[in-house]
């Protein structure tokens, strides 16, 4: 009776697709488990009774995005009490991929609203607050104080946080173009008081451009992390941010510098669909947002270390991107690492006339060295990310891979906006690297 009105409910396409879903579900049990035990809430249950009594650092994450910062600090044994994020894609993907927290506790909404009501949503104290807040005014010819500045208000809220919380160690990450107003923002964490238990804090804080490549991550991906420490924790360890960074840069000593090849290594070749409005089908030779990984059991070094050794019977969000005419071709007959200024597609490139302002339109990936960074722009066209060896463009799983997310992250929502997670994410590897480093300070 309940399929019988199921039946009546949707159309006769979805339920005919749901069938097909359920009897794959039950001929593949035992491999399913590993992805529907995320959606199943009493396993879901199970794990967040355990995770409420693990004795670990404790962490919010603002602007959290897809989760990239906030799971490298889990790997690195941290337990997050609350992630916010205004966009619900981003919050949805959270909330699959970190099935040990309650579900309530990944907040989709404006911070200024969970800033105004921290009580309500905090009640732990706090040790390390993360996030990487949007600055939109940071230009050096701006005569207006960058925490003063409109466009900066989520930036100002975040920093509000920071004194309601009063955490011992602040982790901020923002692009390279803020290096300008960065003296700024390190001022004003030093005018932040914050009182928690009658007693009142003051923080240091300094900046330092990093690499994610040195952090073992195969793409070079530099952003500008700020680090804060309360001064109480600076006085019991004698520290300044400084010996943070040190501490950070000689861990990388110890790492490996991985290239793209390794990160396209083990995953099924694709070729572009040549018809438009294809992304969200499934289809064996285009890809799919789910499919069994024909190389399960097949790895190398660098897929090793972003799946921490786990066997991946699926593989998620590994679908090629459509490719008009005129595209592949370009695809073809560029060499890796050539742009739009190689005599190869002469005559083919759009705006012909000014290619050199458009160079980096397109670009063929090189294999043999770390990946160019990878952006949310990727979302738009992605042909600044062209596969090198295949007659395409990256997948949002090669995007991930080379973010360092596992294979296993899986990124919900749209095709397009996969990407957009996964440009804005803070490399997995990259976050786990810094959260070990500021660890043992916390103890």
């Amino acid at each position: 009776d309940e399929i019988y009105l199921l039946q009546q409910s949707i159309s006769s396409n979805i339920f005919s697709h749901l069938l097909e879903c359920v009897l794959f579900a039950i001929n593949h049990e035992n491999e399913m488990h590993k992805v529907l035990f995320k959606l199943r809430e009493k396993d879901r249950a199970v794990l967040r009774e355990k995770e409420k009594k693990r004795k670990a650092p404790t962490l919010v994450d603002f602007f959290c995005g897809a989760g990239g910062l906030s799971y490298g600090f889990k790997r690195a044994g941290y337990k997050i009490l609350l992630s916010n994020d205004i966009q619900n894609v981003c919050c949805e993907t959270y909330r699959y991929n970190h099935p040990e927290m309650d579900e309530k506790l990944v907040v989709n909404g404006d911070i200024k609203e969970i800033v105004n009501n921290i009580d309500k949503y905090i009640h732990d104290d706090v040790d390390v607050v993360i996030g990487g807040p949007p600055c939109q005014g940071f230009s050096s010819a701006n005569q207006q104080r960058v925490i003063d500045d409109q466009r900066n208000k989520l930036y100002k809220y975040y920093i509000e946080a920071v004194q309601k919380l009063a955490p011992k160690i602040v982790v901020m990450e923002n692009v390279r173009g803020m290096l300008s107003v960065a003296d700024q923002v390190v001022e004003d964490y030093g005018r932040i008081t914050a009182i928690k238990d009658g007693r009142t804090y003051h923080y240091t804080a300094s900046y330092k451009l990093l690499d994610s490549q040195y952090f073992g991550v195969a793409q070079s991906r530099v952003r500008l992390i700020y680090i804060a420490i309360r001064d109480d924790i600076a006085n019991k360890h004698n520290i300044i941010p400084e010996n943070i960074y040190n501490a950070i840069e000689e861990s990388c000593r110890r790492n490996t510098i991985h290239n793209l090849c390794e990160a396209l290594d083990c995953i099924k070749p694709l070729v572009s669909p040549r018809v438009k409005n294809r992304t969200e089908i499934d289809d064996e030779h285009t890809g799919k947002k789910i499919d069994i990984n024909a190389y399960e059991g097949y790895s190398n070094l660098y897929l090793d270390s972003i799946n921490e050794g786990r066997d991946m019977p699926f593989v998620f969000n590994h679908k090629a991107r459509y490719a008009s005419d005129a595209n592949y071709e370009i695809f073809r007959r560029l060499e890796q690492g050539e742009d739009g200024t190689s005599p190869n597609i002469e005559g083919l490139m759009p705006y012909e006339r000014r290619r050199n302002i458009f160079k980096d339109k397109y670009y063929k990936l090189i294999a043999d060295r770390p990946c160019r960074t990878i952006t949310a722009h990727l979302r738009m066209d992605c042909l600044s990310h062209i596969h090198p060896y295949q007659i395409r463009t990256i997948t949002p799983r090669e995007a991930a891979r080379i973010q360092s997310f596992p294979d296993d992250y899986f990124f919900l929502g749209a095709y397009l906006k996969t990407y957009m997670q996964i440009g804005n994410a803070v490399p997995v590897l990259m976050a786990k690297q810094i959260a070990e480093s500021i660890r043992i300070y916390l103890l």
